[in-house]
């Protein structure tokens, strides 16, 4: 019940006074819930900003699937599509100003987006550098249960296997990916940390709040479906909205206070 914790927060600590995981929140598993809706106010209070990033995403989801379609690469398409759920929040880095400048009573803009995303340009590398090695680990992996259970139209035992070994692969992958990501990049945004301290961070707030964040992954996957199936063009409201609505979670589950605030 606490969507703005770090608003009151002391002077950051020195640096070899500061742990090594930032300290994390007991969430309610209704918590992820209260955050679609305070990122749903966000959305509102700055409509323009939010749909001129929702309209990029929408424009390179539909650059990357032509791409895949013209070159009929199927299975890259389908990769690229599992993947974008958990790289998007690279694109959402400018999206957390707009809600950390709403937090902090201000109008905020394009440029302080812009500034941010100058400031930050490092530490999101890493973290995108790292999201790539995975995805590419986990394309391959893919490839492997593809060969070794190969689909045959014909043997409905085979399929069930290469379905479930193939889901249970994936999900190890996506788990990884997701737990790195929830709170590590809103972090970024907000305090002057490394993204090691970020994501091993965001990693333990995720196996401390299993089900919530549970709660959390449904909430997106379902959303973002939503806007897979409406051409993509969903996309445009569906990112902006859980963009904000992961900052406020972060706001609510990680005490970043130690770690000197971005001007």
């Amino acid at each position: 019940m606490r969507p703005d914790r770090q608003a009151a927060a002391p002077d950051p600590s020195p640096a070899d006074e500061r742990p090594f995981v930032v300290p994390c929140a007991d969430l309610h598993p209704g918590a992820p819930l209260r955050w679609l809706r305070l990122g749903w106010r966000d959305l509102r209070a700055a409509p323009g900003l939010s749909l001129l990033f929702g309209a990029v995403i929408v424009l390179v989801s539909i650059a990357v699937s032509a791409l895949a379609w013209s070159l009929g690469r199927f299975a890259l398409l389908a990769t690229l599509l599992s993947g974008f759920v958990f790289i998007a929040p690279l694109i959402a880095v400018g999206l957390y100003c707009v809600s950390r400048g709403l937090a902090a009573g201000r109008r905020p803009t394009l440029a302080d987006s812009f500034t941010l995303a100058r400031r930050v340009v490092g530490q999101a590398g890493v973290f995108a550098l790292a999201q790539l090695v995975i995805l590419l680990v986990w394309s391959r992996a893919g490839m492997m249960v593809n060969a070794f259970f190969p689909m045959d139209a014909g043997n409905l035992r085979g399929l069930i296997e290469f379905l479930l070994i193939g889901s249970a692969v994936g999900s190890v992958f996506a788990a990884i990916t997701f737990a790195t990501a929830a709170f590590s990049l809103p972090m970024i945004a907000d305090r002057e940390v490394d993204m090691v301290t970020a994501c091993v961070s965001s990693i333990h707030a995720v196996m401390r709040n299993k089900i919530t964040m549970l709660v959390w992954v449904g909430l997106i996957v379902a959303l973002t479906a939503i806007g897979f199936a409406t051409a993509f063009l969903g996309l445009g409201l569906v990112m902006p909205w859980l963009a904000y609505a992961a900052w406020h979670g972060y706001r609510e589950t990680l005490d970043a206070s130690s770690w000197p605030a971005l001007d």
